[in-house]
């Protein structure tokens, strides 16, 4: 498909940022990927979202869309072909209440773990994430009804939202010795990520674990550097 002049700004080891990516490869959209560097915001992001100036910014025909969920909800409806929401009213609702829960409760829990100040913190976080799966696994469960995904037999809005996590959760479950997507727990969340992971629309933009490993521990040393006189 052609790209209509479709450019992505973003960076590799964003959660945020693979959401469109993955919703652009499920489409067959061709795009420009604009790599920021740590550390800095190029001039194009600042002009394209001055409210958050922050990644990732999808640019079409060169008007910018802003914030990931709003940018994959943007791309389900101006390119045809796969359906990302679903297409009854209350489900697209249900969906979006999921994806809003995901973004407000439980990935500030699981980036919690690293920054909590003491060790009753750190256990509060770590419950929250179980519990945060508990309820997504019970969510698969209904909206699945046996199928693959959330979405059903294909990839839909939650396996977007939930999925671009999955990297930084392995890497947390790496640093800390915990396993969270735990067999015995979450049966249905272990196998729908392995699938998830496995899709061709995700697998090209899903990082590493070992290099997310190395990328959370060099953040930990720079702000944990005491600062230059």
């Amino acid at each position: 498909m052609a790209s209509d002049d479709v450019k992505l700004i973003g960076a590799w080891a964003s959660p945020y940022v693979m959401r469109p990516r993955i919703a652009l490869n499920l489409k067959g959209v061709e795009y420009e990927f604009l790599e920021e560097k740590f550390g800095s915001k190029s001039e194009l992001l600042l002009k394209s979202n001055p409210v958050y100036k922050k990644i990732p910014v999808l640019l079409h025909g060169g008007k910018p869309i802003c914030e990931s969920l709003i940018i994959v909800q943007y791309i389900d409806e101006a390119w045809s072909g796969h359906s990302i929401l679903p297409s009854d009213p209350y489900h697209r609702a249900v969906a979006r209440f999921w994806g809003h829960y995901i973004d407000d409760k439980w990935f500030p829990a699981l980036t919690g773990i690293s920054r909590a100040p003491t060790d009753e913190a750190k256990k509060e976080a770590i419950e929250q994430v179980f519990a945060g799966l508990k309820f997504l696994e019970e969510v698969l469960e209904k909206s699945g009804a046996g199928k693959p995904f959330f979405g059903g037999d294909t990839i839909g809005y939650i396996d977007i939202a939930l999925g671009c996590n999955l990297g930084w959760l392995r890497a947390t479950e790496k640093l800390s010795g915990l396993t969270y997507l735990d067999e015995s727990k979450t049966p249905l969340l272990v196998c729908w990520a392995e699938k998830f992971s496995a899709h061709e629309a995700v697998k090209c933009v899903m990082p590493e674990t070992d290099k997310l490993v190395e990328f959370a521990q060099m953040l930990k040393a720079k702000f944990s550097a005491p600062p230059s006189k």
